[in-house]
């Protein structure tokens, strides 16, 4: 069994975006089903990179490929709780960038959850690994900052 992670609070993270929760969002227990917390992740960066310029999701000849998520989970969220995913930079490589992201409370000072979500950036006809454009990974710096867990 793997050890529980430490949970961050608002200073790990650089960038913050408010998402609505949605009533289909609650499963039969009545908070947000799993499955729902890693498509915040999803949005979270993609929208961070659609909106920097960096992703044509259709034009975009070097794409981001998913190859690993994680999530850990201290309190349950519901609808129609709006949450804040924060987003910062826990690992960037030559190809690959590894975000952290925490979800927290509308103006929690603690992540509700928190995992990371790694994306490898690769030729969109080869599928093979590429570097990550200079562009890219200039803006992935600053995202990184001095972020570090708090």
């Amino acid at each position: 069994m793997s050890e529980k992670r430490e949970r961050l609070g608002r200073a790990a993270f650089r960038l913050f975006r408010a998402i609505p929760t949605r009533w289909a969002d609650n499963d039969a227990y009545g908070h947000v089903n799993n499955v729902v917390y890693y498509a915040w992740f999803d949005t979270a960066v993609n929208a961070w990179l659609v909106e920097g310029g960096f992703l044509d999701i259709a034009g975009s000849a070097v794409v981001g490929l998913v190859v690993e998520t994680s999530c850990s989970y201290f309190e349950s969220v519901a609808f129609p709780e709006t949450v804040e995913v924060g987003l910062g930079i826990e690992r960037l490589g030559n190809s690959s960038v590894t975000y952290r992201i925490g979800i927290f409370r509308e103006g929690g000072e603690r992540a509700a959850a928190q995992g990371h979500f790694t994306h490898v950036y690769v030729d969109r006809a080869t599928q093979r690994p590429v570097p990550i454009p200079a562009d890219l990974r200039d803006a992935l710096r600053n995202l990184a900052g001095s972020n570090r867990p708090a």
